[in-house]
């Protein structure tokens, strides 16, 4: 398979799989100084489906196998916290013997949204559609992982979510309408069709005119002597053929395909 893939496919995929040994090897640091056994629990959990995902990648790029793809479950989905309540002021750790419970849930998150956010961009520069399904759903794994250490940091109070007025929300959220609500229906075409009423009135006005114009000139030329017959071609090889009315309907009925 590496003789078929491309020089910048080659790069992204070294990129998502070195990514993926650092994130490894952060969990097994982060490990013991988690203390709460919830957090032990998911991070035991995510470690393992991390390695195995790890696993299956480098075996479907070294054609061992199909590289099944897995998609990450959270042990359980909560509801999200809203709100602030006091939320605990934040602050740098001096010493490694510092480091506690939010900290390690704040490594794992961060981690987890930088490697969705890589992967994702290598997806799209992946030619090899095998590596490129194998790639996406690692990605969305990563994104599912981190929303499971962001509920547990919400319902620690760790992660709190700032909220705006009511107000405010719900305005904001009802600015927007689906595609064509507040148009009214046949809008287009009933502009076409007052357009080609116009016209049509024009065509109407200027036949009678000119049908008129001929009739008096026709006459005319009958009453002069010897003159007639110049008169009446004067008038009906006039200027007045650039502008006809058919024409006219030619160039002014036009309708341009993007208002159709």
């Amino acid at each position: 398979m590496a003789a078929n893939l491309g020089a910048h496919e080659v790069m992204e995929i070294q990129e998502v799989l070195t990514f993926a040994i650092d994130g490894i090897n952060q969990f097994q640091l982060y490990r013991p100084h988690a203390k709460d056994q919830q957090l032990r629990q998911m991070l035991d959990h995510q470690l393992q489906f991390m390695t195995n995902e790890y696993n299956g990648m480098v075996q479907l790029l070294q054609q061992q196998g199909m590289g099944q793809l897995i998609a990450y479950r959270a042990v359980k989905n909560v509801q999200p916290i809203y709100g602030l309540d006091n939320p605990a002021n934040l602050s740098p750790n001096m010493s490694l013997d510092q480091l506690d419970d939010r900290d390690v849930a704040s490594a794992m998150l961060n981690c987890h949204k930088a490697s969705a956010a890589m992967k994702m961009r290598g997806v799209l520069e992946c030619a090899d559609p095998q590596i490129r399904r194998a790639i996406q759903q690692s990605a969305v794994n990563c994104a599912e992982q981190a929303y499971e250490v962001w509920q547990y940091m919400n319902h620690k109070g760790f992660y709190q979510v700032p909220t705006m007025k009511e107000m405010t929300t719900n305005t904001m959220m009802h600015r927007y309408e689906t595609a064509g609500v507040g148009q009214q229906p046949g809008a287009g075409s009933m502009h076409q069709q007052s357009g080609a009423a116009a016209m049509g009135m024009q065509q109407h006005t200027a036949s009678n005119a000119g049908g008129g114009m001929q009739q008096h000139a026709a006459g005319t030329s009958q009453q002069q002597n010897g003159t007639g017959t110049g008169l009446q071609q004067n008038v009906s090889d006039g200027g007045s053929q650039n502008d006809s009315p058919n024409e006219l309907n030619q160039t002014a009925g036009y309708t341009s395909p993007l208002t159709q």
